[in-house]
């Protein structure tokens, strides 16, 4: 799979419960949330690469070393000098929970441009995977859009998760419509259910993965934190409930999901054609697997220390389910 779009350096406190003026020793992580996604689909076996622009600096080099490091696919990954890398700092209760500072508005994942698509490369992948936090500036918007209408018209997977941060629109108009052109290209899309109203207007879930499947998205999914998951797909509804564990950090959650998700499809259908027709039981099989990897990233510090290798996991997963997500090339 491939992700285009941003790739952050988070700084994580060592002590919760603070507020970020008050914290005087922090942890550098891997961050951005299309980043953190190729890195748990290379963890857990996947083929994945990154797309995006960083800046010529040195977190720019710290965000690329350590996707190769993974495993993870950087030669599409651009150095700017017309922009920083991005950056954020994290605030975090004693429950794990966030709240955010960001350095970034005038970041260099703001330079992503048509140019930097290689569509010959973006071919060769099954999945093509998407934020919104990188499209502030109309010529990121069209280089995604254009990836994505390609992409879509080969007949590869698509998908979206907007991961919105509404405080880094001038115009949130703007966002709801780069949305809004995205669902019908998307395979999959998912939200959590704090993201649900802005985007549909509705606050239960169940309503608004009718009208996301109605705006045209194949697959969407409602992540819900401690209580799992609901997904919609060809007008059926499944809800998956998350494994208990010990909180230490919530960043990342949703990203481990993905991640999660995302490996399961691509070991499951190449084609988008090939989704619609999978069952709706197999799609929840592999929800309830996407769970468990993001609730294992929620037991460490940062979006990507907890992302799992599949030792970590298989075991949790029923012999059926382990061969297809571990046995097939």
């Amino acid at each position: 799979m491939i992700s285009l779009g941003e790739a952050l350096v988070d700084f994580l406190p060592l002590q919760v419960g603070q507020r970020v003026r008050d914290v005087t020793r922090w942890q550098r992580c891997l961050g951005g949330a299309p980043a953190n996604v190729v890195v748990g689909v290379s963890r857990m076996g996947g083929r994945s690469a990154m797309a995006g622009v960083t800046g010529d600096d040195e977190f720019g080099y710290f965000i690329s070393e350590e996707l190769a490091r993974e495993g993870v696919d950087v030669s599409h990954l651009r150095h700017s000098k017309l922009g920083k890398t991005g950056i954020g700092f994290v605030s975090l209760t004693p429950t794990g929970e966030r709240s955010f500072s960001f350095y970034r508005l005038r970041a260099a994942e703001f330079q992503l441009c048509v140019d930097d698509l290689d569509l010959a490369f973006l071919a060769n992948t099954r999945v093509l995977h998407l934020g919104t936090n990188s499209l502030i500036e109309p010529r990121a918007r069209k280089a995604s859009l254009l990836a994505a209408r390609t992409a879509r018209q080969r007949g590869q997977l698509v998908s979206s998760d907007p991961n919105l941060r509404l405080h880094l629109w001038p115009d949130r108009r703007i966002l709801w419509k780069l949305i809004d052109t995205l669902l019908p290209l998307v395979s999959i899309v998912k939200l959590s259910d704090e993201e649900i109203e802005f985007v549909t207007g509705e606050k239960k879930p169940s309503r608004a993965l009718a009208q996301l499947e109605d705006r045209g998205a194949l697959l969407s999914v409602v992540t819900r934190g401690a209580h799992g998951a609901v997904l919609r797909f060809n007008g059926d509804e499944v809800a998956v409930a998350a494994p208990k564990v010990k909180v230490v950090d919530t960043t990342g959650a949703g990203d481990g999901f993905m991640a999660g998700m995302l490996y399961g499809l691509t070991r499951t259908v190449s084609t988008r054609r090939e989704l619609e027709a999978v069952s709706v039981g197999h799609l929840g099989e592999l929800a309830s697997f996407a769970c468990l990897t993001g609730a294992r990233v929620v037991t460490k510090l940062g979006a990507v220390a907890g992302l799992p290798r599949p030792a970590e996991v298989e075991k949790k997963v029923r012999p059926s389910l382990r061969r297809l997500l571990w046995s097939r090339g």
